[in-house]
């Protein structure tokens, strides 16, 4: 394993980057210096919203790459580099489908914000470390945004055994991606992180051998497709720890950070 030569770096933010908390480590920070010097790009994958992501990213928001809401938005500098959206016709159908799932709360995620109707504020309290930007509204059928990125549906029962059951039929035409324990999106066929890192790699000329990925549920599998040294942290998903090529210590063991000194003391040995 040759880690000298990476040149492009993405990671997943929730169960990889950040701990149980939602927190990013200080080291990180640190760590992510050294790889600015060195020339390495660094995106940041999330299901989460743009707003929020940057957020938790604030002193490097200027520096990185965001690719958000799962692929369906890339961002740089505040500028939209990318955009993979479903069309309103196509958004209200598939309102009214997950209408119909008991138990469970739907988020439309618009350019602007994410639009919830009132749930509660139990929900609101969980739903909004993930929003930083949302308005609450009537009716999801009422409301118009510039872009509808993807549809995010949660069941606090769990996703994989509630939701994707009764809206995998809809994989023919749509992304249908269990992205979390209690979380379901549902968005373009290409809104994936793997096709917008794809089109980064493309873009800035980086092979897939000169890539570095983290991930820890499905939401990551494209994304572990594009790059020859990807990890799955030991808190991952089964399928993820099948596909990846590496493993490293879990979110709560710092195992992207782990593995990044390593880069970087590579790349330092590299250079003598």
């Amino acid at each position: 394993m040759d880690l000298s030569k990476i040149k492009l770096v993405s990671t997943d933010m929730d169960g990889t980057l950040l701990n149980s908390k939602g927190e990013v480590s200080r080291h990180f920070f640190q760590l992510f210096e050294e790889l600015n010097e060195m020339g390495v790009t660094f995106v940041a994958a999330s299901g989460r919203q743009y707003y929020s992501i940057i957020d938790k990213l604030k002193p490097i928001k200027d520096d990185i790459f965001v690719i958000a809401e799962n692929g369906a938005l890339t961002m740089q500098q505040g500028k939209e580099l990318q955009t993979t959206v479903i069309d309103r016709e196509t958004y209200l159908e598939l309102l009214d489908i997950t209408r119909e799932l008991k138990g469970s709360q739907v988020i439309l995620c618009g350019r602007k914000k994410g639009y919830i109707e009132d749930y509660g504020q139990d929900f609101i309290d969980m739903f909004s470390e993930y929003y930083d930007r949302y308005e609450i509204v009537d009716d999801l059928a009422e409301v118009t945004d510039d872009l509808y990125l993807k549809i995010a549906i949660c069941n606090q029962k769990g996703s994989e055994k509630y939701l994707y059951p009764a809206l995998k039929h809809l994989e023919d035409r749509l992304k249908v991606k269990v992205s979390g324990e209690i979380w379901l999106d549902l968005s373009h066929n290409l809104a994936n992180k793997g096709h917008a890192l794809q089109q980064l790699q493309e873009n800035h000329h980086i092979l897939p051998e000169e890539t570095m990925v983290f991930g820890d549920y499905n939401n990551d599998l494209e994304m572990m497709t594009r790059a020859t040294y990807s990890f799955a942290m030991e808190n991952a998903h089964p399928n993820i720890k099948a596909i990846a090529n590496y493993t490293t210590k879990s979110n709560n063991d710092n195992g992207v950070e782990y593995i990044l000194h390593k880069m970087i003391e590579a790349k330092k040995s590299a250079t003598f």
